[in-house]
């Protein structure tokens, strides 16, 4: 269960496009596939439909074409309640994103460069939506201590959406014709960094791990660490593109079938039992998280999801 309705699998065509004529077909093919999948899907920002009525029917495509599923809205953090409200309205959606962009936003030439009160912002918007209220990063990974403030303000759902997937300096610069250097390009915390952070705080939150997946043992490896959904948004929108709505669908049942047989061969009858498998953790993402004071020894106890 997600948001009061019953997903096939726990996963999430997160948000790509939306507000062109030319994009309408994006969001009417992923609304399809998420419909027949019967798992959640989310549009890109809304910033373009709330600006220009003309173009809102390029996002509404996604609720025509899946009128009972799960369809999340999309719009800036410092977006007032109001424009939330309108961005809810405008697909009819289950639930809503904030999202948080500012390396984007400071990549842009025409980016924001003023992001004060975004916390209280949020705060505000949880205590009026009608809707639950998601914060999704878009790149860069959540810390523990961002999670911790966005809990305290009310946020009860979140979205890492960490390193590793799309880079969305690297796209603002060369969409400005700047050039990329390489700049920038330790900033921000990986998935599975960003992913464990999270748990580690052992918070009443529903996780959403986002951010460089591609359908892998990558997906029952974070529902093992305790994400509740996986979002995938690069890697559907390349087999979409380059392939077809066909193709993607398939792909999209594979990752499904594969993520059976993960958990077949793991003995987890179902998700609460996949989150208390041990995890163990090496490498780079150990270094990090111990670094970090983060204790992952936890993680190679069976059970160690219980007390999430």
């Amino acid at each position: 269960m997600f948001l009061n309705k019953k997903l096939k699998a726990p996963l999430l065509i997160n948000a790509m496009t939306g507000g062109h004529p030319e994009v309408k077909h994006i969001n009417r093919s992923l609304a399809v596939i998420a419909a027949k999948a019967g798992i959640a899907m989310a549009i890109g920002s809304q910033t373009a439909g709330l600006e220009d009525p003309k173009v809102r029917d390029t996002y509404r495509a996604a609720r025509d074409e899946n009128p009972e599923g799960i369809l999340l809205a999309n719009v800036s953090a410092l977006s007032s309640p109001l424009m939330v409200k309108d961005a809810v309205e405008m697909i009819e959606a289950d639930g809503v994103q904030l999202h948080l962009n500012v390396a984007q936003e400071l990549a842009m030439t025409e980016g924001d460069r003023n992001f004060r009160g975004t916390l209280a912002n949020i705060e505000k918007i949880a205590a009026l939506s009608e809707v639950p209220v998601i914060v999704k990063e878009v790149g860069f990974g959540l810390s523990h201590e961002v999670v911790r403030k966005i809990y305290d303000v009310g946020i009860r759902y979140i979205d890492i959406s960490g390193k590793g997937g799309t880079d969305f300096i690297r796209i603002e610069y060369m969409r400005s014709g700047s050039e990329y250097q390489n700049k920038f390009r330790n900033i921000g915390i990986s998935t599975a960094n960003s992913l464990v952070e999270s748990m580690s705080l052992d918070l009443p939150l529903t996780v959403i791990a986002s951010g460089g997946f591609t359908g892998g043992s990558d997906i029952p490896c974070a529902l093992a660490l305790g994400a509740k959904l996986v979002g995938l948004a690069r890697h559907f929108l390349q087999v979409l593109t380059q392939c077809s709505e066909r193709a993607l669908k398939k792909r999209v049942d594979t990752i499904i079938e594969d993520l059976r047989c993960t958990m077949l061969m793991a003995g987890a009858a179902n998700l609460k039992e996949l989150s208390e498998k041990p995890v163990i953790i090496t490498g780079a993402t150990a270094e990090w998280l111990l670094r970090r004071g983060i204790d992952i020894d936890r993680y190679s106890l069976p059970g160690h999801g219980r007390n999430r």
